[in-house]
């Protein structure tokens, strides 16, 4: 049976090609007997596969790792947001209660003020009363 242009020999029922390959298997560097496709791709052996899955495993446990830690990163400055959003309503609340207080004793001032004037003038119609000019005293 003649060789194709790759040096493999087909097995056209079976769709594969058998040929010789160099390299290491089992530990020892020799050549080897093994299997492609009709296209020239080396089919894997049953322990290539298995390393092939595991290196994907470690791969995908890395990525699921990282998203994982991302998400804990996110969920955690979203949490110092919410405690921020928090600390600003309480200073906005604690202002406005200051702001609040601050209009009561102004308007507690004005009340006295309004108190003292009206005595003021009792006390200046008082003196005219009895003949006392209160400018002069």
């Amino acid at each position: 049976m003649p060789a194709n242009e790759r040096g493999h020999f087909p097995i056209s029922p079976l769709g594969v090609e058998l040929g010789i390959w160099r390299g290491e298997y089992l530990g020892a560097t020799l050549p080897w007997m093994r299997f492609w496709d009709n296209q020239g791709n080396l089919l894997l052996t049953g322990f290539e596969r298995a390393q092939q899955e595991n290196r994907r495993a470690e791969q995908e446990r890395i990525r699921a790792e990282q998203a994982e830690s991302q998400l804990a990163q996110e969920s955690q400055r979203a949490e110092q947001e919410r405690i921020r959003a928090e600390q600003e309503s309480q200073r906005a609340e604690q202002e406005r209660i200051r702001a609040e207080q601050e209009s009561q004793r102004a308007e507690q001032a004005e009340s006295q003020l309004a108190q003292e004037r009206q005595k003021a003038q009792q006390l200046a119609e008082r003196l005219l009363a009895l003949g006392i000019d209160p400018d002069t005293v």
